[in-house]
């Protein structure tokens, strides 16, 4: 489901406090939003979680926070598998993780948008990050 991703040097988890993304800025540049809302956080305007799955936002479920594509630059993503072991996948350099930005009150938080894991990495998790080519690479 994407618990962590490195971007350059640094590495990010989802479980950190305050853990932001970077998304990409039309003009190339990367700008850092925090990334989804954990269940400890005071009460928000946020769903909780840092990811969307494609389905529920084809279903409208994000409506209500005005959801837009972004595209989350990282050299690697993690997921943990059923005995809560980590494994870093590469991402080429082409490749981008899709996100989407929800919007609410002035205030936007990041969610990775997820789809059903490749055949050959089910071993691992059930859920997986889109992922999507730049067309510029």
């Amino acid at each position: 489901m994407c618990g962590g991703i490195q971007y350059q040097e640094h590495k990010f988890y989802f479980p950190q406090r305050d853990a932001r993304l970077p998304v990409l800025l039309r003009s190339g540049g990367v700008t850092w939003i925090t990334w989804g809302r954990r269940e400890k956080e005071a009460i928000g305007q946020f769903p909780n979680g840092g990811w969307a799955r494609l389905t529920s936002i084809k279903s409208g479920k994000w409506k209500p926070w005005r959801p837009r594509p972004v595209l989350i630059p990282a050299n690697q993503f993690m997921e943990k598998d059923h005995d809560g072991q980590s494994h870093w996948i590469d991402l080429d350099n082409r490749m981008v993780i899709q996100g989407l930005l929800a919007e609410r009150k002035q205030e936007q938080r990041v969610y990775v948008v997820t789809i059903d894991t490749p055949p050959e990495y089910a071993w691992i998790h059930d859920r997986w990050p889109r992922l999507v080519r730049l067309t510029n690479q």
